[in-house]
């Protein structure tokens, strides 16, 4: 896997969703918002059905559980409020969708055939081309999703314990290089506590 970069600037995030809602591109909107809020790879989220987001009498879940591709192992996903709205918006561009819970939700518009999701090639031609809209420069792709949350999770502050725990990693030291941290950085944290 080649290396790619999170999405380090909310006010590209906010660039990108604008764009999508703008276009009319709903299944697109709601694979970045739960890409870049779920931390699921590519492979997990391409894999999620209605079943996943609706309960029986199509109300919107705050949670659902998930038996990872790679890793397999149960990972719980959280609805937050983002991923919420970006449902709601979705399920008014695609109603019929929900009368099936077994349709995938990431489902090719093209042929508006519900029973296979979009291809990964797809998906990341799909990132890479927001990226460059927006203006990123820089090498993107469908783990950027992933990448981003685990950026901003760790610029808001939360414990490397927990964000590796959240993306599965096997240690701390991974979670590091996979987050870019160096050991300059963490010395100058050192340095600067100073206590």
């Amino acid at each position: 896997m080649n290396f790619v970069e999170p999405i380090r600037e909310r006010k590209k995030i906010a660039q990108n969703k604008n764009q999508l809602r703008g276009q009319g591109r709903f299944r697109d909107l709601l694979l970045f918002i739960f890409g870049i809020n779920a931390a699921l790879r590519i492979s997990d989220l391409l894999q999620l059905r209605i079943e996943h987001v609706l309960g029986e009498q199509k109300q919107i879940k705050k949670r659902f559980w998930i038996k990872e591709q790679k890793r397999k192992k149960r990972h719980e996903i959280i609805i937050n409020q983002s991923i919420h709205d970006a449902i709601v918006e979705y399920l008014s561009a695609y109603p019929s969708i929900a009368d099936d819970q077994t349709n995938f939700i990431f489902f090719n518009t093209k042929t508006n055939n519900y029973t296979k999701p979009i291809r990964r090639g797809q998906a990341w031609k799909f990132v890479k081309s927001i990226c460059l809209d927006v203006g990123l420069n820089g090498n993107y792709g469908t783990h950027s999703l992933r990448k981003t949350w685990g950026y901003h999770a760790r610029m808001q502050g939360v414990d490397l314990a927990l964000i590796m725990h959240k993306l599965n990693h096997e240690s701390i030291a991974y979670t590091k290089r996979y987050l870019g941290i160096t050991d300059d950085e963490l010395e100058a944290v050192a340095q600067r506590l100073n206590l």
